[in-house]
């Protein structure tokens, strides 16, 4: 859908999205997941508040139980501090009230039922497994290993730093594009929402220029938003 700007119809936008995927979230725990990596409000690194509060509001308004926000940081610990200067808590009323930190969250073993990568042991954070639907609002980036970071790779903040380590670098070594694959396969109940106003192109993901594209990519299966 096109979105030229970070303003307010954005709210009609991310409604008209959800009701025209007919996505039945009543009674049901969403989990928005964005992209938070480093701390430049300004920049095009970050997935924008405002949309990721849109999507919010959306999502209640079509009978979701509760909205959580929920992200796990590859580079920084102090998430709560990104979150902030990434303009969080001045956009989202009660935001630390509705965040959940994946780094530090519970975890539950999972086994894949095709696993791809060298990662033997898969720890996922129960906020996230748990989850009616699991939302991944990625950034629309260029990426300097893998080509491009979308909804698919955004799974990586899902993998706890608590257990992994920061900057998870376990999962470069057992495969990058592999460790996507297994992640994928470890969510069955997604929906994909690409941050595509203002993306990023060049030496991406935190080093790339912003490139205003005007788009919001949506849709039930990752592979096709990221494809498209």
């Amino acid at each position: 859908m096109r979105a030229p700007a970070y303003d307010q119809s954005l709210y009609d936008t991310m409604r008209r999205i959800v009701a025209d995927h007919r996505l039945d979230v009543r009674g049901r725990t969403v989990v928005l997941k964005p992209n938070l990596v480093e701390f430049e409000p300004e920049s095009s690194i970050n997935t924008h508040p405002l949309l990721v509060h849109a999507a919010y509001e959306a999502f209640l308004a079509a009978g979701a139980s509760s909205v959580q926000i929920a992200e796990g940081p590859g580079h920084r610990r102090n998430t709560l501090d990104l979150a902030d200067a990434a303009g969080y808590f001045k956009i989202v009323p009660n935001f630390e009230e509705t965040f959940v930190d994946l780094n530090l969250d519970d975890v539950t073993r999972v086994w894949p039922e095709s696993q791809f990568s060298r990662v033997e042991k898969l720890y996922l954070p129960n906020t996230a497994l748990g989850a009616g639907l699991l939302v991944s609002m990625a950034k629309m980036k260029t990426h300097h290993w893998v080509g491009a970071t979308l909804s698919m790779k955004n799974l990586f903040g899902t993998v706890p730093g608590g257990i992994y380590g920061w900057p998870k670098n376990v999962l470069h070594w057992a495969g990058i594009d592999e460790c996507i694959a297994d992640l994928h396969a470890a969510y069955p109940r997604k929906f994909s929402i690409v941050d595509g106003i203002v993306g990023m192109e060049g030496n991406g993901p935190i080093q790339g220029v912003p490139k205003r594209v005007g788009v919001i990519v949506a849709g039930r299966d990752p592979l096709a938003v990221d494809a498209t």
